[in-house]
């Protein structure tokens, strides 16, 4: 007789359990859906909250650029109604060196353009020598100006598009008005700042109208004209921006048919008003991106459980299966692996000692190389300023000729510290380091580099700003890098038509200096810093002025990097941690 009843416990166990994992993957699903919900909620409020006050704080920074721009040129028409030399020049009519003049302003006034007309507007001087005998006798700025006793403010249309906005004053000189100075300002540099920071800004005068805007096609135009809504033209465009839009908040604008969020500020200047549109990508692919990752993280989760379930009993049976011949195979791998690794412990001993006899031969001719390239530029001024006092000696210019001594008995004072500064290519720190300041180091590079750059005739462009930049570090080796990075950049530019080389020094989380080039780039970025590297002809460079470089601003706690400029040549920039008062305080302590 056969016990046909046995299997009714294992199919109610099995219904038992079918309905169990049922149970659990609806509490997953619907766990999942509420955790999806609650996240999109929270986190589209919030991301949304900080955008919109980031764009709070830029607009602020926008508002305030712009009025300091308009005010630092509000003072200028006055101050050069007031200037001997012009007045002169309207009296007698001569204008030889009125031009030259204004051009000698325009830099360190920082305006546009600077022009001086006559009592019939015509431009007797100007800095764009092209509107030279122009007429603007109709001109609002011209005709305002006359009839007002102070500096008069005008906005005109151009005729390209856009905007001219200047500042003009009569030129009086008892009583009487002689002409008008004119001084241009340069707002189209702030619509191309904001372009490459927001999503859209614009500025309105207090009669609605856009007078500077990201988008060139707004000017001219009031904010409604500008913003017109311009759906998309299909449904499946529609539908598809529907789901790219799901996790944004109530749009407050639309540009192009894209939700916005709006901000506005007034500017204290003629009713003038700044707006900005935010687009909501940022929070949607923030939203996006933590939805996406719930998600996975559910998915496995729900396979991980399913696969459990349904493999228990499988894998139990294929483990006991599988254990025996793992660990026969394994015992036979550990042998292998024993009678390898007892070999490799033979040929140890033998490895090492030709490694360090090759490390020993690789560092000496390391060394001498770097000894060769680094001395090369001390010694080849020391010859120019020996031929110098040559010349100057048989002139009978015995004091002159002392200079050019004193400068030898510098460099071979910098030549000691150089070979003494090598050692750290092979030996990292121990040095005392002490502040220096970036502007010094850099003009002492320039002048050891003159000889070359006058050679060359390479047109040197600097940006220095106004207050001192200090870091921590030794002198002599920052020297030895921006002469590494000039020298580069004067080989780079050679053959070229017009060398140019521009160097900006910049302080803000660390102390910046960017070298930067017109010649044919870096074609291997990778080998650019690695020793022995280089592109030069035999003779002519070893491939350690960049390696060295590198090591003594990773030393310096910064870091030295190489990039190829978009318009043609190579940039490279050196990043020191910048010294504060503070930290100067703290030190001295």
């Amino acid at each position: 007789m056969t016990k046909r009843t046995l299997p009714a416990p294992a199919t109610r166990a099995s219904r038992t359990v079918s309905w169990r994992v049922r149970g659990a993957l609806g509490a997953l699903f619907l766990s999942a859906i509420v955790t999806l919900a609650i996240t999109n909620t929270y986190l589209t409020d919030r991301f949304t909250t900080n955008t919109r006050q980031r764009a709070e704080v830029r607009l602020a920074l926008y508002s305030g650029n712009l009025l300091s721009e308009l005010r630092r040129n509000a003072i200028v028409p006055q101050l050069l109604a007031r200037d001997p030399a012009l007045i002169g020049a309207l009296n007698s009519t001569d204008y030889s060196t009125s031009t030259q003049r204004l051009i000698s302003f325009v830099d360190e006034i920082g305006a546009a353009s600077l022009m001086l007309l006559d009592r019939d507007g015509r431009a007797v001087a100007a800095t764009d020598r092209n509107r030279l005998g122009s007429i603007h006798r109709t001109e609002p700025f011209f005709v305002n100006a006359v009839r007002a006793n102070e500096t008069v403010f005008t906005v005109q249309r151009r005729e390209a598009g856009g905007y001219a906005f200047a500042y003009s004053r009569r030129v009086e000189n008892q009583g009487s008005v002689l002409g008008v100075v004119v001084v241009e300002v340069d707002l189209a540099k702030f619509e191309r700042a904001w372009a490459g920071i927001s999503d859209a800004v614009l500025v309105t005068n207090s009669e609605g109208m856009i007078i500077l805007a990201t988008e060139p096609r707004w000017r001219g135009q009031t904010e409604g004209e500008a913003l017109r809504d311009e759906p998309p033209d299909s449904a499946i465009q529609r539908a598809i921006q529907a789901t790219a839009d799901w996790t944004a908040l109530p749009a407050d604008a639309y540009v192009q048919g894209e939700a916005v969020m709006r901000m506005e500020s007034r500017i204290p200047f003629r009713g003038w008003k700044i707006v900005s549109f935010t687009t909501y990508d940022s929070v949607r692919e923030r939203v996006n991106g933590v939805l996406a990752l719930e998600i996975m993280g559910f998915a496995i989760l729900s396979a991980l459980a399913f696969y459990a379930l349904s493999r228990r009993t499988a894998l139990r049976a294929a483990l006991f299966q599988r254990e025996s011949v793992e660990l026969r195979a394994l015992n036979a791998r550990l042998q292998r692996e024993i009678a390898e690794r007892e070999k490799v412990q033979k040929t140890l001993a033998v490895a090492e000692q030709t490694l360090a006899q090759s490390s020993k031969l690789a560092a000496l001719g390391e060394m001498s190389a770097a000894v060769s390239h680094e001395l090369n530029q001390p010694l080849a001024a020391m010859k120019t300023y020996l031929a110098g006092a040559r010349l100057l000696l048989k002139r009978n210019r015995p004091e002159e000729a002392l200079s050019a001594f004193q400068r030898i008995d510098d460099l071979i004072e910098r030549m000691g510290a150089i070979t003494r500064q090598l050692k750290s290519y092979a030996r990292k720190g121990g040095e005392a380091l002490a502040a220096v300041e970036m502007s010094e180091a850099l003009s002492s590079s320039l002048a050891m580099m003159e000889p070359q750059l006058k050679a060359r005739k390479v047109r040197i462009t600097r940006h220095l700003p106004r207050d001192p930049v200090k870091v921590m570090g030794d002198r002599v080796r920052i020297e030895q890098v921006i002469i590494n990075l000039l020298r580069n950049a004067l080989d780079a530019t050679q053959g070229g038509r017009e060398p140019e080389i521009e160097i900006i020094l910049a302080a803000g989380e660390t102390a910046s200096l960017t070298v930067r080039d017109n010649g044919h780039g870096i074609e291997n970025l990778e080998s650019l810093f690695e020793p022995f590297y280089t592109t030069k002809k035999p003779g002519e460079g070893v491939g350690l002025g960049l390696a060295i470089s590198s090591g003594i601003v990773n030393d310096l706690g910064g870091r030295l990097t190489a990039r190829n400029a978009e318009g043609g040549g190579a940039v490279f920039e050196m990043q020191l941690p910048i010294l504060s008062d503070d930290t100067t305080t703290q030190a001295a302590e």
